[in-house]
């Protein structure tokens, strides 16, 4: 049966939703790395493509681990989530931009309002 005491510590959520946003970045890279025999026209683009997921992907990743323990990186966080989001806005809007702008809006959010949370975590390493 579940806690109904059970509280939600903030940093560990936005944590593990960063490597949430890490997985499925993965995926888009991986698969966008796939489809560039598809069309040999646009391999370039396809490339490019793959490059800004999976570059996404590692900044989100260390993102994830290191958001609590240094305020750079807390600031950093917040900066490349606005950064997506401002980015999924000006492209080619569809679900999959919709699904990843609102996804985004949430790890920010946490961060936000909760940022005493994670500055207060923070260590000198």
């Amino acid at each position: 049966m579940l806690n109904p005491n059970l509280s939600i510590n903030p940093v560990q959520l936005a944590r593990y939703l960063f490597f949430v946003a890490v997985s499925v970045l993965l995926i888009f890279g991986v698969g966008t790395l796939l489809r560039i025999n598809q069309n040999p026209d646009q391999k370039v683009m396809y490339l490019v493509y793959a490059i800004l997921f999976l570059g996404d992907a590692v900044l989100m990743f260390m993102c994830g681990l290191f958001v609590a323990k240094q305020k750079r990186v807390y600031w950093f966080a917040v900066v490349l989530l606005s950064l997506n989001i401002v980015l999924s806005i000006t492209d080619q809007f569809g679900v999959v931009d919709f699904l990843f702008l609102w996804f985004n809006l949430i790890i920010l959010g946490i961060l936000i309002f909760a940022r005493e949370g994670f500055l207060s975590h923070e260590t000198n390493s």
